[in-house]
């Protein structure tokens, strides 16, 4: 799927595939959201705190360079090509958390993603090098990476992972 080339196709993107995972998830039951193993030795529950994660981590970004500051992305102490091992830093960190913490949180950073991006202008998401911590890229690319994108793959990768009880798809 192409990358939104405006702010209205990337707002309705990040909605779209925010109501479609959104949907998947109503489908599961609490033991659904917490069976180990769905998606490699995470659970739903997991999967969510990893998007969550993310979404905070850009959002802090974001926040970071508007006090002028270029904090180090993706993660203090992580190039981007140490991923897998940041990633499964999150896991331990959130493995703890209770499901409603987990999901009451995801919501609400979803939320707030979303007003960050109806507040700003074509030119502050779709400039490149605006923000020194994105370098040349673009912060619509980071919110599309953070949102539609990662709803996407999280849908796709639970689906796949044949965690609904009858089989049906969505």
């Amino acid at each position: 799927m192409p990358r939104p080339a405006n702010k209205n196709q990337l707002i309705s993107e990040s909605q779209k595939e925010y109501a479609a995972l959104e949907q998947f998830l109503a489908t599961l039951t609490p033991e659904q959201f917490t069976r180990t193993g769905v998606l490699g030795e995470w659970s739903v529950k997991d999967t969510l705190a990893h998007l969550l994660e993310w979404q905070n981590m850009c959002l802090g970004w974001y926040a970071a360079g508007l006090r002028g500051e270029n904090p180090p992305t993706p993660a203090e102490g992580y190039k981007w090509s140490q991923l897998p091992v940041l990633n499964q830093m999150i896991y331990e960190k959130y493995r703890p958390w209770a499901l409603e913490d987990i999901l009451t949180q995801f919501r609400a950073s979803h939320q707030k993603v979303m007003q960050i991006v109806q507040s700003l202008s074509e030119e502050e998401l779709f400039a490149p090098g605006r923000y020194a911590w994105a370098r040349k890229n673009i912060l619509a690319a980071y919110i599309t990476s953070i949102t539609s994108s990662h709803y996407r793959w999280a849908r796709t990768e639970l689906r796949k992972s044949g965690i609904l009880k009858n089989g049906s798809r969505i």
